[in-house]
């Protein structure tokens, strides 16, 4: 474990496998304020409850069925059986809303969060609203979920979005960054959150007991600031990227990877624009006239 690198259990608070933060977290990183993320497995039946404060969240079932209550309001949130299950309903409550989280069925649930002031409505996006986006082309095709992202959804300051990688792609490539405010860039800090299984089978363990779905994720400095990431990643895992160029985030031959993207920052203005690392942009020219990987999209 690193200060930028939180593998599963080192980010755990009661019932929460992992919180980290801004607001009301057990695990504060110095230089980290303008993101968070919450992760809890329940049971059926069981609830977490969050109170009013000054941030926006967004509830993402990764496995099961939940009920997410705003201001006494239900909202019925249909899940799926798992990440790589397509997309899910997602649940948007906008800042000050006390929220209550209960699992209709058993599950585990995933809270994106930042600090945030402008009011705007909660929201429930389905999973047939979703957009959803196949990026890239060859073995650097991946699939993403945009259901926070500017087009699709009116926040304050967060953009959250899902990717899945097919086992063998590179994502998150070219490496690039969205650490200063300038023209054609933003800066944003980003959360990775990963589920990794073994390619084509609905858990990690997989044929043969001995499985081990791993993948691969790599951050460093786009300039003074030292950060030098390098991390095995699994179920569970976090990486964050306070600054500097990241990626590839890889799936090893044999496991698909899916990780879920909380970014936000100081900016005037929410979006996601971003530079390539000026060594290996040119990369992207060389997609047109491939096809994307027919292993996509992942579905129910």
């Amino acid at each position: 474990m690193t200060k930028w690198f939180y593998p599963k259990g080192s980010a755990t608070e009661g019932i929460w496998d992992i919180s980290i933060g801004t607001v009301g977290s057990a695990l504060t990183v110095d230089g980290w304020a303008h993101t968070g993320l919450k992760v809890a497995s329940l049971a059926a039946g069981a609830t977490v409850e969050f109170p009013a404060a000054a941030e926006e969240r967004i509830v993402v079932p990764l496995s099961g069925a939940f009920t997410v209550t705003v201001e006494g309001e239900k909202n019925q949130l249909a899940g799926r059986d798992n990440v790589f299950s397509g997309p899910t309903d997602v649940l948007y409550s906008g800042v000050d809303k006390e929220i209550t989280i209960t699992s209709v069925d058993g599950g585990r649930v995933a809270i994106a969060t930042a600090p945030a002031k402008v009011h705007y409505p909660t929201r429930l996006i389905t999973a047939a609203e979703t957009p959803v986006e196949l990026r890239g082309a060859g073995n650097c095709s991946r699939q993403v979920h945009n259901f926070g992202t500017p087009a699709a959804l009116e926040a304050d300051r967060f953009i959250v979005c899902e990717v899945l990688t097919p086992a063998g792609n590179w994502s998150s490539y070219p490496p690039h960054k969205h650490d200063e405010e300038k023209e054609g860039e933003t800066r944003l800090e980003e959360i990775y959150y990963f589920e990794t299984r073994v390619a084509g089978v609905p858990c990690s363990t997989g044929p043969g007991e001995n499985a081990d779905a791993i993948g691969y994720q790599r951050v460093y400095a786009s300039d003074h600031r030292p950060i030098d990431v390098a991390a095995e990643v699994r179920t569970g895992d976090v990486v964050l990227v306070p600054y500097g160029w990241h990626g590839p985030a890889m799936a090893a031959p044999g496991y698909d990877m899916y990780y879920l993207n909380v970014m936000a920052g100081p900016g005037r203005v929410r979006d996601w624009l971003i530079s390539d690392d000026p060594h290996h942009g040119w990369v992207r020219q060389t997609w047109e006239g491939q096809n994307v990987d027919p292993r996509l999209p992942f579905s129910r």
